[in-house]
């Protein structure tokens, strides 16, 4: 008997090793995609900033000629401060700012940098890419960033992005949003080509929206991370930002073959899936802010813009020399 058990009580040895080293190596994988917390005597020091103070709607920014987060400040040397870090993209909600920098060296990385109400410094990581798209979600727990793999461009055929998802609740990081199941026209869809970018965020913190190219198409999926899918709503939209009540999504629409002009920035009624164009008929490559319940912001020719969500009026400068609008709430 001792001999017919020896191999068995082997095999079971070895796999509760297994066992408890995937288990290990599981728990290690979340706490370091988390990204360690800064020394406090390294980490970004208070600015001064409180995301949310000053006046009711103050618009933040990053400022073109320094780099740094900034906020509309009427008393202030050009209506504005410009006291918080440096970052390529930025984008803030529920007390966390999201910023994205772009590190110097060959291949290109992205540092992503988690920043508190005060814009200290919180968490870091370094990933692969160039910076160019972040969202927060409502509640400030969410966060997405999506980074070219080279000095791609959406008005290419062929580029590839990197896009993830960083849940600050349980430190778990999806690297990849590719490896969410795919339903494409109400088929499942596998394709070497897919790319996510885009995402924003429904309030619940689970649902989301992004857009999705593959097969040389562009399309508009709807999230569940908790169920760990996304279907195909409506082709045609990128860069989807979803208004404060969850009914319409601003997005940029391709209207044109020419690649120095594709694209023209859209409303879409998500019950309906009907949409209608804003009033700023200039090509416009950003990934819009929702400021008020009705007014949208972006980016455009060096200076943020604003307009009227319902396709009336004109488009307004609100701010020269910025980039990276938001009104955090």
């Amino acid at each position: 008997m001792t001999t017919a058990t020896a191999p068995n009580r082997r095999r079971l040895w070895a796999l509760l090793l297994g066992v408890l080293l995937l288990a290990g190596g599981a728990t290690a994988y979340t706490v370091r995609a988390a990204g360690a917390r800064p020394d406090p005597a390294t980490a970004t020091p208070s600015t001064g900033f409180t995301l949310g103070t000053g006046t009711p709607g103050s618009l933040w920014f990053r400022d073109t000629a320094t780099g740094r987060v900034a906020r509309q400040d009427p008393g202030a040397p050009g209506g504005r401060a410009a006291l918080g870090p440096r970052c390529d993209r930025f984008h803030a909600a529920g007390g966390t700012a999201l910023c994205l920098q772009l590190r110097p060296g060959v291949p290109a990385r992205t540092y992503v940098v988690v920043l508190d109400r005060h814009l200290r410094e919180v968490r870091r990581m370094s990933l692969p890419g160039i910076p160019n798209r972040a969202r927060v979600s409502a509640s400030g727990k969410v966060l997405a960033w999506t980074t070219f793999a080279s000095g791609d461009s959406y008005a290419t055929s062929a580029f590839s992005t990197r896009t993830s998802v960083l849940d600050l609740r349980t430190g778990y990081l999806i690297k990849n949003m590719e490896q969410i199941p795919l339903t494409l026209d109400g088929r499942r869809h596998h394709a070497p080509d897919v790319n996510y970018w885009g995402v924003t965020f429904a309030a619940d913190d689970n649902r989301f929206y992004a857009t999705v190219a593959t097969r040389g198409r562009t399309h508009l999926v709807a999230g569940d991370l908790k169920k760990w899918a996304a279907r195909t709503l409506k082709e045609n939209v990128e860069c989807p930002s979803l208004s404060p009540d969850g009914t319409r999504i601003a997005y940029k629409k391709k209207v044109s073959a020419d690649p120095r002009a594709p694209w023209r920035l859209h409303v879409l009624d998500l019950a309906t899936l009907r949409d209608h164009p804003l009033a700023d008929p200039r090509s416009v490559d950003d990934q819009a802010a929702w400021t008020t319940p009705d007014t949208v912001a972006y980016a455009h020719d060096g200076a943020v813009w604003a307009v009227p969500a319902d396709g009336t009026a004109t488009p307004r400068r609100l701010v020269p020399g910025a980039s990276s609008p938001v009104v955090p709430r």
